[in-house]
């Protein structure tokens, strides 16, 4: 894949907080470097101190799901690292089950 830091930058900039946290503790070690550090420069813009972001990282090692290469799993419906998965149903049309699989589901999609 191509860097493009100036789309990159953009992206970064578009995220909500919450997201670039994401980014920088659990989600990290499947990014590029640089892009790594320009969330970070952006959490600190935004007036997020280490120390919140350390605490971030200590509650998603609790609660988070992780592949075996340290990477947290994504929500099948979101981007948001997974706190549980078990089987669910593929929908069509995000209405009419039709075939079981097994899906992933972070905190605000975890209604169980």
């Amino acid at each position: 894949m191509d860097w493009n830091e100036t789309k990159v930058l953009a992206n970064i900039r578009a995220a909500d907080t919450d997201d670039l946290l994401d980014r920088v503790t659990v989600y990290r070690r499947g990014m590029e470097p640089a892009a790594v550090e320009m969330a970070e420069a952006e959490l600190r813009r935004r007036g997020v101190r280490a120390v919140e972001i350390e605490a971030y990282r200590e509650e998603c090692e609790r609660e988070c799901l992780f592949h075996a290469d340290g990477t947290a799993k994504m929500c099948s419906f979101c981007r948001k690292p997974a706190v549980a998965e078990r089987w669910g149903w593929h929908r069509l049309i995000g209405k009419i089950p039709i075939v079981p699989r097994w899906m992933r589901y972070c905190r605000d999609h975890d209604l169980v």
